[in-house]
């Protein structure tokens, strides 16, 4: 007992140094390898890797993105972030969110929509959800104010693969 509780502790104080460290910009710009076993529908350097401080260029009260955002729209895309489940306790799914912090999620209070990504994967995909541990999604971004049983979501993005960031 006294092992789980240190390890909780421990890892509730990376997480806390994480968001710290990386304010609200999210993640830092780090290149990722991908897996072995997930050949990438299209080379990662095909995809535009893109930061949470972009996607908070997006004015949510207008729904007008920064020209650079709107250079974005309907292209091939990597987010680098964590998932959350839109079922309880999910282990993999089809759609999702992607949100710039560990910790976010859709209840009170949710993250504003330009903080918030709806990833649906592609036919016949599905991406396996380790909400403590930070991914790259890439797919083709578009940029669309959307109001759904979730919340407001800024952005949705047809996701082609999920692999872990490192």
């Amino acid at each position: 007992m006294i092992d789980a509780s240190r390890r909780l502790l421990t890892a509730a104080a990376a997480m806390v140094l994480v968001v710290t460290l990386t304010g609200a910009g999210g993640l830092p710009e780090m290149a990722a390898e991908p897996p072995v076993d997930a050949p990438p529908a299209a080379s990662a350097d095909d995809a535009t890797e893109v930061g949470w401080r972009l996607l908070a260029s997006l004015d949510y009260r207008t729904g007008e993105p920064s020209e650079e955002l709107a250079a974005l729209a309907g292209k091939l895309v990597k987010i680098p972030g964590f998932t959350v489940p839109l079922e309880d306790w999910a282990t993999s799914a089809t759609e999702f969110l992607l949100v710039p912090y560990v910790g976010a999620c859709i209840h009170t209070p949710p993250p504003p929509p330009n903080q918030l990504v709806y990833i649906e994967m592609d036919e016949g995909k599905r991406a396996k959800l380790d909400g403590w541990n930070a991914v790259w999604v890439e797919g083709v971004l578009e940029i669309e104010m959307t109001e759904s049983v979730y919340g407001y979501v800024g952005f949705t993005l047809s996701g082609q693969r999920v692999y872990p960031y490192e």
